[in-house]
């Protein structure tokens, strides 16, 4: 079948690309094998077989073509960024205390947080393994700047998530930390491994970018709104694991001192009562958080499109601006 004929633009997206993400796919294969801990490739299957989407590799192997890459080394990076990713991913399921991930039991309820946090421990070493050997020293400050970032985004978002006085620009800090770095390290590396102009690399940096927060806000959204089997995860997680997320934040920015009594019962105090999530959903349709939230992502969005159009014309170009569109089409 033609890429032009699939209608979501990451299924294109893995067409075109279905050579490269086999490659990768051996590639993580080969390097998440271990000879000594069989714990570490049991635990490391679960989640990769959970049916990911590899939409950051994809971005990886998308504009290393965009920018007419000749280097094997394209196959190494996008390996590198999904290590990365589910590292976090591993770690994150311990730190939320998660029982659930793309709508399967995550590892550390299936073995142990001690299993979750060394596993991704070893997939991060991993990680600098692979990109090491592109001995590439610009791709290297890229990737090993990004998973500093995602850490403190993530140690960012545990002290700011369960308080009332964090605001959007806090939020938007949390969210280019542990979501958005990834996403543009993703496509930065990939400009840079095919020997793109420091404009072009730029371009495709702030493409990431805008599209990695635009993404994290709509997930975000969608725990509010969305269905349990389309975003494997339960409506009202983050209210449950008193997470502080755009929705929550608008609608704090406007109680009165009933509103804000009840939000700092249920998310700074924790304590939560029969009820309470439909009250909270109540609040945030009153004060018109969910379609300001939504609004914002479409702006981000728009941003991500924008930075591509100093680009050249090529059909890899046509999915990522198409890719942008699909992110908040998830919220209409």
């Amino acid at each position: 079948m033609d890429a032009s004929d699939i209608a979501k633009p990451h299924d294109r997206l893995a067409a075109w690309l279905a050579d490269d993400l086999e490659a990768v796919n051996q590639l993580i294969q080969d390097r998440m094998a271990s000879k000594h801990a069989p714990r570490i490739p049991e635990v490391t299957r679960h989640l990769v077989e959970a049916g990911g989407k590899r939409l950051r590799p994809m971005l990886t192997l998308a504009t290393a073509h965009m920018c007419g890459n000749t280097s094997p080394y394209h196959v190494h990076l996008a390996a590198t960024v999904e290590f990365i990713h589910t590292a976090t991913l591993l770690h994150d399921d311990v730190v939320d205390e998660s029982a659930q991930r793309r709508g399967r039991p995550t590892a550390n309820l299936l073995w142990d947080n001690k299993s979750s946090v060394l596993v991704g421990d070893y997939l991060f070493s991993r990680s600098f393994q692979l990109m090491t050997e592109t001995d590439n020293m610009r791709v290297l400050r890229i990737l090993s700047d990004a998973s500093a970032t995602i850490a403190e985004g993530e140690v960012l978002q545990m002290t700011a998530a369960q308080d009332l006085a964090t605001d959007e620009a806090v939020y938007l800090q949390v969210v280019r930390g542990k979501t958005a770095a990834l996403f543009s390290a993703a496509t930065e590396v990939g400009g840079v491994i095919a020997g793109a102009d420091d404009a072009t690399v730029q371009a495709l940096f702030d493409y990431g970018d805008a599209l990695g927060v635009s993404f994290q806000i709509v997930d975000d959204l969608l725990d509010y709104q969305g269905m349990s089997a389309a975003t494997g995860k339960n409506v009202g997680d983050d209210f449950r694991e008193r997470k502080l997320t755009l929705p929550v934040i608008k609608a704090v920015a406007q109680a009165d001192a009933e509103e804000r009594a009840f939000w700092s019962r249920t998310i700074e105090k924790g304590k939560q009562d029969d009820g309470d999530l439909d009250h909270a959903l109540a609040l945030l349709h009153r004060h018109g958080a969910l379609d300001a939230t939504k609004d914002d992502a479409i702006a981000w969005a728009s941003k991500a499109k924008q930075a591509l159009t100093t680009l050249p014309d090529h059909d890899l170009k046509t999915m990522l601006v198409d890719l942008a569109d699909y992110v908040v089409e998830r919220i209409n």
